[in-house]
């Protein structure tokens, strides 16, 4: 019995020390305050860009069409280059058409003759049926063949001038100036039979000119914009409307509206819009297509902050905010467009208030923070399509 006593107070002893020792060992630490990055709420003013995609026109496309039947007989330019207006592209055998001006030629001689006669038929005539030395039916006949004679000639001087016509037509010329395309037909084919064969195309390609179709909304912007720049005493630079390329390349010149079409397209919807860029390199070709912007208007005092800083849910967007004291604060916020790698906040936020940019995902609403500056981050191209506007 002394021996399980002791047992007894010997396990009560330790239980007491391991007590004593938990007692004395110090409570765990709190957890770190997160850490993330802020950047300030920024305002400046804001240009808003419409952005159509289109296809390059010559400025003129000229159909070069055979207008007379005949054997081609020479090509007298190298494909894909620039020609002058007037210079010679196609000669057609000229035989055949020669004869026909040399079988004109022989009518009007003779209608001349026939004329001349019958001229002085009637001049002899006249006196003698005054004097009754000849009967009025014949001064009548007299009459009558030199009508026909006068309109027998005139139909013979029609007859050459046709035929002196399609004679120069065998000689084919530029009739403009720019870019001449690929022959469509060879020389020893027979051209103009029963139609005016298209032979190849010449296009002015200085200036090119860019058509694009636009929504009733998006022409009245541009007609708007118009209207204020003509308005304006001293238009900005900027308001020259832009050409990306297809190959991402901002094209180097500025354009400028030349026509509107006079309806809306009923099956489209659309209005057809030419634009008109200066070409003095040659860089576009027609049937090219490319992308441009034009500048509707200047938003002043627009607020904008990092896209990565928004999170959007169920068409929703949210931003942290973070107060000077480091508490946090999760606030639904309205955007407009967006401008490079920043976005327009209609509202919901104001200028200087720091905005959490990096570590959304370790944070929460009410919580305190570590705020650090966010390295800048370069907005690019403050470029925003309209269409992108919410």
């Amino acid at each position: 019995m002394c021996r399980n006593l002791r047992s007894a107070m010997f396990g009560a002893g330790v239980v007491a020390i391991a007590s004593s020792v938990a007692c004395e060992q110090p409570a765990p630490p709190a957890p770190p305050t997160p850490e993330v990055y802020v950047t300030p709420v920024e305002q400046k003013d804001v240009p808003v860009y419409l952005e159509l995609v289109g296809q390059t026109e010559g400025f003129q496309d000229v159909e070069i069409r055979a207008r007379v039947e005949g054997f081609l007989e020479t090509v007298n330019f190298q494909e894909g280059t620039f020609v002058k207006q007037g210079d010679l592209l196609y000669t057609i055998d000229r035989k055949p058409l020669e004869a026909i001006l040399a079988q004109a030629k022989a009518d009007q001689a003779t209608a001349d003759s026939r004329l001349s006669k019958a001229n002085n038929d009637v001049a002899r005539y006249t006196p003698l049926v005054a004097k009754q030395a000849v009967s009025k039916q014949e001064l009548d006949d007299s009459l009558a063949e030199q009508d026909a004679a006068r309109s027998q000639l005139e139909a013979g001087k029609a007859a050459v001038e046709k035929a002196t016509l399609d004679l120069s037509y065998t000689r084919i010329t530029s009739p403009i100036s720019g870019l001449i395309g690929t022959t469509q037909v060879k020389a020893g084919n027979l051209v103009g039979r029963g139609e005016s064969t298209l032979l190849t195309t010449v296009s002015q390609i200085d200036p090119v000119l860019f058509s694009i179709g636009v929504t009733e909304a998006d022409y009245l912007r541009i007609a708007r914009r118009q209207t204020a720049k003509t308005s304006s005493a001293a238009p900005r630079a900027r308001d020259g409307i832009e050409l990306t390329l297809a190959d991402g390349t901002r094209y180097p010149q500025t354009g400028r509206v030349n026509t509107v079409e006079r309806a809306v397209d009923p099956t489209t919807g659309t209005l057809a819009v030419q634009l008109v860029f200066p070409n003095p390199d040659q860089l576009l070709r027609p049937g090219q297509y490319g992308r441009v912007r034009i500048l509707l208007e200047t938003k002043p005092g627009a607020l904008l902050i990092p896209q990565r800083a928004v999170q959007e849910l169920q068409n929703l967007y949210n931003v942290a905010v973070v107060d000077g004291s480091g508490k946090v604060a999760f606030r639904t916020v309205k955007v407009g467009q967006r401008v490079g790698s920043l976005w327009v906040i209609e509202d919901g936020l104001k200028a200087g208030e720091q905005i959490v940019v990096e570590g959304l995902q370790r944070i929460q609403d009410g919580m305190t923070v570590s705020a650090k500056p966010a390295p800048p981050v370069p907005t690019g191209d403050t470029a925003a399509p309209a269409a992108e506007a919410k």
